[in-house]
């Protein structure tokens, strides 16, 4: 084995750039951290702008190219249809999907759907239309602490959400209800149904880090399933667990924001011999892209660039860092929703200094060049760049 970690850092919704089929989305000019940059005036991102962030994104406001980048920097395009979270993990870790999942943001879900759900739950729905979560929990909360009935939204994602105040139904009922959803939602090729508990007066409600996501199980081998079976460990951090439905995990944690993630993070490392370590940080997504706030946005990648320096410390030169993302969601295209963009491809490993990877056909190159590290049966799609980096090692 020519590898002892890898930890996959995945910045959810952290898009460099339209993809060159943004336009079959509805996707033209997007550029999630590039318009932050220039929203909020620059972005101060010390240590991305030394690892060579801005080297394979030279239009990020206050972080240029550097002369000498500390990681291995190029950018990734979905090979998949369709921009959901969902879609963008299983591809990272090895499997691309052909056929989208359904969505449903034009017409809210059909009557048989949620005349089932309302039969098997025991629940009322109100809503049933694509919208913010923060928007519709504001609009319709008052409606559903009187009357008991359940709030259920999409938006252009694959998703069934149904969020509940804490009194009207807790987040072990919320969970249950969830979990029958998304039996009815497999007859559908939906994607997730998510559980989002929110807290609160009305004019005054917030979500909580107790939502869940109800995942379709992969479709096929997973490097984190190929890794399991070959007696690797392999640990989840943040929703990993979820969108993966807990396969292919020997370990798993959910998460309470990105600091926390990083946190957990980090005691993985130092916990896990020899193994992969997947980690979705949530908050640039659901905080700030769908919420269309660039200065939260600046914010949490602060917040991740905080921890680099402690991520990096934590390895080996053996082991390697990977920073990715699963699509973006750019917070100032008057959009609630994510966009097909490419994401970064930012390594560090003993030998990654300085290496420029390009730019590349598909997220799958990640979980290759993992089972190439591993020396695991490879992916039938994805090309390994474990060489480029781990051939300079002295």
């Amino acid at each position: 084995m020519e590898i002892r970690r890898a930890v996959i850092i995945v910045m959810d919704s952290c898009g460099v750039g339209e993809a060159p089929d943004a336009a079959e989305y509805g996707d033209t000019g997007a550029d999630t951290i590039g318009h932050v940059s220039e929203a909020v005036g620059g972005l101060s991102l010390p240590n991305f702008q030394a690892a060579g962030l801005g080297n394979l994104h030279p239009a990020i406001l206050g972080v240029p190219p550097v002369e000498n980048p500390t990681m291995a920097v190029g950018r990734m395009r979905e090979a998949s249809g369709g921009k959901d979270s969902t879609t963008g993990h299983w591809e990272i870790a090895g499997l691309i999907t052909e056929e989208p999942h359904a969505t449903f943001t034009d017409t809210g879900f059909p009557a048989e759907l949620i005349d089932r759900l309302q039969i098997e739950t025991g629940y009322q729905f109100i809503g049933n239309y694509a919208a913010s979560g923060t928007v519709i929990i504001d609009e319709l909360g008052p409606d559903h602490l009187s009357s008991g009935a359940l709030i259920l939204y999409t938006s252009a994602d694959s998703v069934l959400q149904i969020a509940a105040h804490d009194s009207v139904a807790d987040v072990p009922e919320l969970h249950r209800v969830c979990a029958i959803a998304r039996t009815i939602c497999d007859d559908y090729r939906i994607g997730r149904v998510i559980a989002r508990p929110f807290i609160g007066e009305p004019g005054e409600f917030h979500r909580t880090y107790d939502r869940k996501d109800f995942a379709m199980p992969p479709h096929g081998p997973t490097i984190l399933d190929k890794a399991h079976a070959a007696g690797l460990q392999t640990y989840g951090v943040g929703k990993i667990e979820d969108l993966f439905v807990g396969r292919g995990l020997t370990d798993a944690v959910h998460t309470e924001g990105d600091r926390d993630g990083l946190d957990h993070t980090i005691a993985a490392i130092n916990a896990v011999e020899q193994g992969l370590i997947f980690t979705n940080l949530v908050d640039l997504d659901m905080r700030y892209g769908h919420r269309e706030d660039p200065e939260g946005y600046a914010a949490g990648l602060a917040v991740i660039d905080e921890f680099i320096p402690q991520l990096v410390d934590a390895l080996t030169p053996l082991d390697l860092l990977i920073f990715t993302a699963d699509h973006g969601n750019d917070p100032t295209d008057g959009d609630t929703d994510h966009t097909r963009e490419y994401v970064p491809l930012m390594v560090w490993s003993g030998g990654a200094a300085g290496v420029i990877l390009g730019a590349r056909e598909q997220y799958t190159d990640v979980a290759a060049t993992i089972a190439d590290g591993f020396d695991l049966e490879p992916f039938p799609v994805g090309k390994s760049f474990l060489h480029d980096i781990t051939d300079r090692i002295a």
